[in-house]
């Protein structure tokens, strides 16, 4: 809905955004009254166009009249359309994400407009504070609105330069499902299923390219063991704790075969790496049969295609599992001073674990505590409370002994 109206509307963001919220409003006043219309879907848009237009006339009433043809594609807008059906969608992620605008804007942008994620969990995904991510989607709405920028579907041979930032789209909804930044639960199956969905989508628009193949590869592996991510009570379980026999070996078998279609096609692209990676923990049958070795050679190379502080630290935790943690900690003490990581929760629990395993409690209990600081979400932040009660109990055995 709100994607209609911004393109109806030439870009205004913010009317668009208001307006839709107002729809919903009102059809929570009416409705329980009322009662539930024929189609919901079509009502919420009808109110919220008329609820612009409105806005429009209002704000040109000591100005210059609104010309009809101003609000023709909103009273012409067809309400029966569903921009959630099969390919609609997926057009609008690539309308959105428009070269003009910085990949971060594209990608940000989106996620917030058409995906639904807060501001808080895009900020996490670029690893900036949340009010900085804030103030860049005010830039980048403002430079669409005045700039002028089309919000109209691009042609196909536009797809090609808007491909990177929809597939980051894509993979971030996935992450955010994958291990949600807040709330009562680990893992949003909503998310990650809508996700797959439109990578599938992608596949079957773009059959030449092999980075979407790649990309679903990477989420089915990943979402393949979302059963044995969580107990009974909702807690976290890592991955070498997992049991393995709830992973879901469909989607693994269909994963790594189109990870091996992937890497025959193009090489080993960012995409197919990573799905490489997860398809090496998807075949290992227990956690010590985990090729570490292989992994760790798979992370090298991804560093030299994705500089950055998160591909390095995961390198790091790789080479902790494969060599020891002294050599894990002795990676992760290059990676300390990048600001990208200063309020990454990961890379202080990655910390604190290594830390823990070698014995060296009162060096792991600030990285638990700042770890937990940094955590939202209440199963991560129950797993880390575990922890740090765990250490600090050693510590204080060891100091009474």
């Amino acid at each position: 809905m709100t994607a209609r109206l911004i393109r109806n509307l030439g870009g205004d963001f913010a009317l668009a955004e208001e307006v839709v919220q107002e729809a919903f409003a009102a059809a929570l006043e009416q409705w329980p009254a009322q009662g539930t219309p024929q189609h919901p879907r079509a009502w919420l848009i009808q109110t919220a166009q008329h609820k612009a237009i409105d806005r429009l006339r209002r704000s040109r009433r000591f100005e210059a009249p609104l010309e009809d043809v101003e609000l023709l594609a909103l009273e012409q807008d067809p309400l029966g359309a569903d921009a959630s059906e099969q390919g609609d969608y997926l057009r609008l992620i690539f309308t959105c994400c428009h070269p003009a605008l910085s990949l971060e804007a594209q990608v940000a942008l989106t996620l917030r407009t058409l995906c639904g994620l807060s501001t808080d969990e895009i900020a996490r995904a670029f690893l900036v504070e949340s009010v900085t991510m804030a103030q860049r989607l005010v830039r980048a709405k403002n430079k669409i609105k005045i700039a002028k920028i089309p919000y109209a579907v691009p042609e196909r041979a536009e797809l090609d330069e808007r491909l990177d930032a929809v597939l980051t789209v894509v993979y971030l909804v996935f992450s955010e499902g994958y291990a949600a930044t807040s709330g009562d639960a680990w893992v949003r199956r909503d998310l990650s299923s809508e996700a797959i969905r439109l990578g599938r989508l992608l596949e079957r628009l773009l059959p030449e390219r092999s980075e979407p193949a790649a990309l679903v590869a990477l989420m089915l592996l990943h979402d393949a063991r979302r059963d044995a991510r969580v107990d009974a009570h909702g807690d976290l379980v890592l991955l070498e704790d997992q049991d393995r026999t709830r992973w879901d070996g469909a989607q693994i078998a269909e994963g790594c075969e189109r990870v091996e279609r992937a890497l025959r096609r193009d090489g080993p692209t960012p995409y197919a790496l990573q799905a490489a990676i997860a398809a090496l923990h998807a075949q290992a049958t227990t956690a010590a049969a985990t090729d570490w070795r292989q992994i760790v050679l798979l992370y090298r190379e991804l560093m030299k295609q994705l500089p950055g502080g998160v591909v390095a630290l995961n390198h790091a935790a790789a080479v902790a599992m494969a060599e020891g943690a002294e050599a894990g900690l002795h990676l992760l003490a290059d990676l300390s001073a990048l600001e990208e990581l200063l309020h990454y929760q990961p890379f202080f629990a990655t910390r604190a674990e290594l830390q823990r395993r070698l014995g060296h409690f009162e060096s792991a209990e600030p990285d638990y505590q700042r770890a937990l600081a940094l955590a939202k979400n209440e199963p991560e932040r129950r797993y880390l409370a575990r922890r740090l009660e765990e250490i600090q109990g050693r510590i204080r055995n060891a100091r009474d002994t």
